[in-house]
C-alpha cells in the first residue's frame, strides 16, 4: 500500500532527526576528553535550554499543563539523564562503533514498546524486516571494528541507555499529538534543570582540574547540547507522530551507519565493499519495514 503524504513527510523529519542523532556518539567521544562522563550528561539539558527558554518566551508558550507533567518526566528521565549518563559511561570503556552494535537494537525495542502501550499491532512481516535490519546493523558494525574489545559492563551500560532511550521515544511521540514537537523537547530539558543545574556546578568542581580543556572536548559537548540533545527532537517527535512510532522508528536502523559514517571519516577508518553490500541490506530492510501497514485493533 501507498503511504500517504503525512506518512512521507512524517519518514523524512524522522530521517533529519536520526541524522542529528548519528553524531551522539562520536561528539560524546569527543566531549569526553574535557568532561567527566557524568557533566557530559548533565551539561545537555542546560545547553538545551538556552535555547528553549528564549524560544519558549518569544513565542509567547503558556506552561504546560499538570495533566502531561508525568509523560514529561518520563522522556527527560530517559532522554536527558539515563540515556546520556550510561552511554558516557559505556564510551569511557569501549569505541564508538562497539556501543553502535548494541544500539543497533533501539528500533526493535522502540517498536515493541509502541506496540504494547498503544495498541497497535503490525504483521509478521514487520518483526522479519526490522530483525534483519538489526542483524544487519550488528554485522555492520562489526566489520567497522565495533565487535573487538568486548566490555560487558560498557554492554550493560548501552543496554540500559537503549532501553530508557526507545520508552522516552514512545511517550515523546505520544506527547507530540498534543503540542509540537518542539515544545515537548523545550519543556523537557527544562524539566531537567533543577536536578542538571546543581549536579553540573558539583561536578564541575570536583572534577575540572582532570580533563584539561580541549577543542574536540569543547565541540563536542556544544553539539550533544545543541542538536543531540535538542534540535534533532524537533524533527524526531514529529516524524514519529506522522508516521506512526511502531513504523516511523524504523528509520533509526540508518543511524548506525551515519553514526559509523562519521567515525570512520573522523578516524580515517577504511570503507570496504562488505560495508557497502550490507548497508544497501539494511536500506532494504528499512523500506520494506516502512512498507508494512499497521492494524490497530481493540484488545479485549
Amino acid at each position: 500500500m501507498r503511504l500517504s503524504k503525512l506518512e512521507v513527510s512524517g519518514l523524512a523529519f524522522a530521517f533529519l532527526g536520526v541524522f542529528f542523532f548519528s553524531l551522539s556518539l562520536p561528539m560524546t567521544k569527543w566531549a569526553l576528553e574535557s568532561f567527566d562522563p557524568f557533566l557530559t550528561a548533565a551539561l545537555r539539558p542546560v545547553i538545551a535550554s538556552a535555547i528553549a527558554i528564549p524560544f519558549l518566551l518569544i513565542r509567547h508558550i503558556p506552561p504546560v499543563p499538570r495533566k502531561y507533567y508525568v509523560s514529561i518526566f518520563y522522556v527527560t528521565l530517559g532522554t536527558g539523564i539515563i540515556w546520556p549518563i550510561f552511554v558516557a559511561l559505556a564510551l569511557q570503556r569501549t569505541t564508538s562503533a562497539h556501543v553502535a552494535v548494541i544500539a543497533a537494537i533501539m528500533p526493535l525495542v522502540t517498536a515493541i514498546f509502541s506496540v504494547a502501550k498503544s495498541k497497535v499491532y503490525v504483521s509478521p512481516q514487520f518483526w522479519v524486516a526490522s530483525s534483519c535490519g538489526t542483524l544487519l546493523l550488528i554485522l555492520f558494525a562489526i566489520s567497522r571494528g565495533g565487535g573487538t574489545g568486548r566490555d560487558l559492563r560498557a554492554d550493560l551500560y548501552t543496554v540500559i541507555a537503549v532501553i530508557a532511550s526507545a520508552y522516552c521515544y514512545v511517550e515523546g511521540a505520544e506527547l507530540s499529538k498534543v503540542m509540537p514537537g518542539w515544545q515537548v523537547i523545550s519543556w523537557v530539558v527544562i524539566f531537567a534543570l533543577p536536578i542538571c543545574i546543581p549536579a553540573s556546578i558539583a561536578i564541575w568542581v570536583h572534577t575540572h582540574h582532570l580533563h584539561p580543556l580541549t577543542f574536540h572536548g569543547v565541540a563536542g559537548m556544544t553539539m550533544i547540547g545543541v542538536f543531540s540533545m535538542y534540535i534533532g527532537f524537533f524533527a524526531w517527535f514529529r516524524g514519529l507522530r506522522d508516521a506512526g512510532t511502531t513504523h516511523g522508528s524504523q528509520v533509526q536502523q540508518l543511524q548506525a551507519i551515519m553514526t559509523l559514517g562519521w567515525a570512520g571519516w573522523l578516524l580515517h577508518e577504511k570503507i570496504t565493499a562488505m560495508m557497502v553490500l550490507i548497508a544497501v541490506g539494511v536500506v532494504a530492510s528499512v523500506l520494506w519495514a516502512l512498507s508494512t501497514r499497521q492494524r490497530v485493533l481493540e484488545r479485549s
